[in-house]
């Protein structure tokens, strides 16, 4: 019968399991029971696993990558974030090997201390060096060629200024750095590295001679330049063409008059055409030339992004005062003019000149 079967007699079983209030029934797994967490030892319970502990050239190959990957500089938060199971002491251990050995940057920003990868160029410069030495060296760095002032490093460093100047010494002495002086303030020196062209915001560019503004010589290219602009002019008028022709022929580049004063040799400095485009403004302000611009082939010589700048000579409206047109009216040592000094009236040259004229 059916109450007799194997099958009955098991779920008997199980059900006097149920009203017995036993709340286990074996779990199969792979064939064999495995006991729930009720059911588990208190001595496995209390196991603990105890972590492995990371290899330092590991946790220093790690912290290179967070650099690669952050190349604005890493934070302790940011290492502790990837390697949370690292001790303090084994992060502080590897950071300090890292910059002892000139791979990794100390920087200091508003929100703490930052690492930053060392560029190989200057990873062997700073060699042996202590990390105050280093943190003035980056700040100096970053500044590139504009340099940066004394009290600036302080600012960025936090350190004494006694120290400041302790750290700039030995940096000069292993040329590592150097001092220049801005046209900006007189007294006032900026340092940069060594080997870096100092920017023309800082030494003036052509126009100055140990932090002197040569207005002698700017006076000079002023002149040729608008001598090469008049020339050009009156060989268009005197070419006898229609009035649009004359106009057109009459302009000249900046890269043309750059040229001629090149030629002329009377610069002992290289000039640019920034600079010869400078002198060129200067006549604009005069009235003396015009300026138009003009759609130029990429690759045509003195076109910048597609355009070009052409200048030509006009004739001002207005005639300037007789006092302008005097050498006294133009001298750059006006003010040190005077009977019986170096520079006065009886012994000067372009007075005589102008009288004869």
């Amino acid at each position: 019968s059916v109450t007799s079967s194997p099958r009955a007699a098991a779920l008997r079983d199980l059900a006097g399991v149920c009203a017995a209030g036993v709340g286990y029934y074996p779990r199969l797994t792979a064939g064999r029971p495995r006991p729930t967490p009720d059911r588990v030892p208190a001595a496995m319970a209390e196991v603990k696993v105890k972590p492995e502990v990371p290899d330092p050239l590991e946790i220093e190959s790690r912290i290179i990558e967070l650099c690669h990957q952050f190349p604005h500089g890493i934070t302790d938060q940011v290492i502790q974030n990837d390697m949370p199971h690292m001790e303090p002491q084994q992060r502080a251990m590897a950071i300090n090997r890292l910059l002892s050995v000139g791979q990794l940057d100390l920087l200091r920003s508003n929100t703490g201390l930052l690492y930053r990868i060392k560029e190989s160029q200057n990873a062997g410069k700073m060699k042996g060096s202590d990390n105050q030495e280093k943190l003035v060296y980056q700040i100096i760095e970053d500044a590139a060629n504009k340099g940066i002032w004394s009290r600036d490093i302080r600012y960025k460093s936090n350190l004494p200024l006694t120290e400041i100047n302790k750290i700039l010494k030995n940096l000069e002495s292993k040329k590592l750095i150097k001092a220049v002086k801005s046209v900006a303030a007189s007294k006032k020196k900026v340092y940069m590295l060594y080997n870096l062209q100092p920017d023309r915001s800082v030494t003036g560019g052509a126009w100055y001679s140990d932090q002197d503004f040569e207005s002698e010589f700017v006076e000079v290219l002023n002149q040729q330049c608008c001598k090469f602009l008049q020339t050009k002019a009156e060989a268009a008028r005197d070419s006898k063409q229609n009035p649009m022709i004359q106009r057109n022929s009459s302009f000249a580049s900046s890269h043309e008059v750059w040229k001629y004063i090149c030629e002329l040799g009377i610069s002992k400095v290289e000039l640019s055409m920034e600079d010869i485009e400078t002198i060129l403004n200067t006549l604009i302000y005069d009235g003396k030339v015009e300026m138009t611009i003009i759609a130029a082939k990429e690759g045509t010589v003195g076109s910048v992004d597609g355009h070009m700048k052409l200048y030509r000579a006009v004739n001002p409206i207005i005639q300037p005062t007789g006092l302008i047109r005097t050498p006294c009216g133009l001298c750059p040592v006006f003010d040190d003019c005077h009977e019986g000094g170096e520079i006065s009236p009886s012994n000067c040259i372009y007075m005589v000149e102008w009288l004869e004229f």
